[in-house]
């Protein structure tokens, strides 16, 4: 499963979301449509559409700043993400930086939550073999290679 960043309507938008909607086709937005509204730190799943991806799971994350507790809706993102994709019996997930492009999560604290809340959830994965992180561009990686080195024993 590939994960959207999305929006609240579960609409295509800019950044990720609008990517997203772009490649999968219309039929993605007419799957969305009866499961939206969604609330910061929940997720849904629909198909993949025109995408090479089966799935995709669809979470709300945090305005940083407006929606709190920030750090505990942006946990709940990757935490409920992870059990979707668990519970369909998927094998991988690619996650984006939530929150971190027009919410304004800053990406080092975001990175951080996301690293921290994969380990937890980890050990209870029996599917789920394989987590990956889709970034923007270099800056973003060199925080997530970071953020991971410190949260790694």
């Amino acid at each position: 499963a590939v994960v959207n960043a999305a929006n609240a309507q579960l609409r295509p938008g800019g950044g990720v979301a609008g990517a997203i909607h772009r490649a999968a086709g219309p039929g993605l937005e007419e799957e969305c449509r009866p499961l939206a509204p969604i609330k910061p730190g929940q997720a849904v799943i629909t198909g993949g559409h025109n995408l090479p991806n089966r799935y995709v799971i669809h979470c709300l994350g945090p305005v940083y700043g407006v929606d709190r507790p920030s750090d505990r809706l942006l946990a709940d993102c990757y935490r409920n993400a992870l059990r979707l994709a668990e519970e369909r019996g998927l094998s991988s997930v690619a996650f984006p930086a939530i929150s971190t492009g027009a919410f304004g999560y800053p990406m080092e604290e975001a990175a951080e939550v996301a690293f921290r809340t994969i380990a937890e959830v980890a050990p209870t994965l029996k599917s789920v073999k394989v987590v990956r992180f889709v970034l923007r561009d270099e800056e973003a990686l060199r925080v997530h290679e970071e953020a991971l080195a410190r949260s790694l024993p």
